[in-house]
């Protein structure tokens, strides 16, 4: 009998790997080192950090100018408007496509931080003074000086002016008039109450110059009550500080207090 033929089996042949050449080894760049506020952290927990640590107040109309390093004002502005945009978001309203709220967030953070609120972030402005060469020991009135601040309250607009007062000693130093206006807007530029704000700025012309006697009357609107709240436009606060020879000499004080009538 013929015998079968087992037919072979030929394996089959994998197909040859592609040989690519290697790709050419990346330079290596050395990362430079983030700042805390780009590791995550918020510059404004960088910042309070830097505040609490030494033991120092951060209220609404205090000045923490010491406690901002040169360049972070900017990143500080984009904080604030990344949460003033959450703000408008809760509020429902479409940014996106309300070309009026579109770029509002960023605006509002701007106002804040380097206008209405200045006077939290900047320095005190230089005062010069000038030595008392005529000794000059007369009444001097300055104003009226207007007041554009805020109410720490609810954040409205407080709109007014301020009438300064001084009776420099022979001793004293003198500023240039300019100045009363700069130092007065630096102190008012903050969320603040009108009571606190008239006393901070006679303590810092007591400081400064050093008189007899200084008076500050301050005469102003206040939008948390004419904008919400009673709405009564007609409703104005007036209030004064007496320092030194203005509280001991009524005489003084009367004519301080009417020559501002004749303003």
């Amino acid at each position: 009998m013929p015998t079968k033929k087992t037919p072979t089996k030929t394996a089959s042949k994998a197909p040859a790997k592609k040989v690519t050449s290697a790709a050419p080894a990346k330079k290596t760049t050395k990362k430079a080192t983030p700042k805390k506020s780009d590791a995550g952290t918020p510059l404004s927990v960088v910042i309070r950090r830097r505040i609490e640590a030494q033991k120092a107040r951060f209220h609404a109309n205090d000045n923490i100018s010491k406690f901002i390093q040169p360049g972070e004002l900017e990143g500080l502005v984009d904080e604030v408007a990344e949460k003033m945009q959450a703000v408008l978001e809760s509020l429902v309203i479409d940014t996106e496509s309300d070309h009026n709220t579109k770029n509002t967030s960023q605006r509002v953070a701007k106002m804040f931080v380097k206008e209405v609120f200045s006077g939290r972030y900047i320095e005190q402005p230089t005062l010069t003074k000038f030595p008392n060469v005529s000794r000059l020991n007369e009444l001097m009135i300055i104003g009226p000086i207007t007041v554009r601040s805020a109410c720490s309250h609810h954040l409205c607009p407080i709109m007014g002016r301020i009438w300064i007062g001084v009776l420099p000693s022979k001793e004293s130093a003198l500023i240039g008039l300019s100045k009363y206006s700069r130092l007065t807007e630096w102190v008012m530029c903050r969320p603040q109450i009108q009571e606190e704000a008239v006393v901070e700025l006679a303590d810092m012309l007591e400081k400064k110059i050093k008189p007899i006697g200084v008076a500050i009357v301050m005469d102003a609107d206040h939008f948390c009550m004419q904008w919400r709240g009673v709405k009564d436009r007609d409703s104005k606060m007036v209030n004064s500080v007496m320092r030194g020879a203005f509280l001991k000499d009524s005489n003084l004080r009367r004519e301080f207090l009417s020559l501002l009538d004749k303003r």
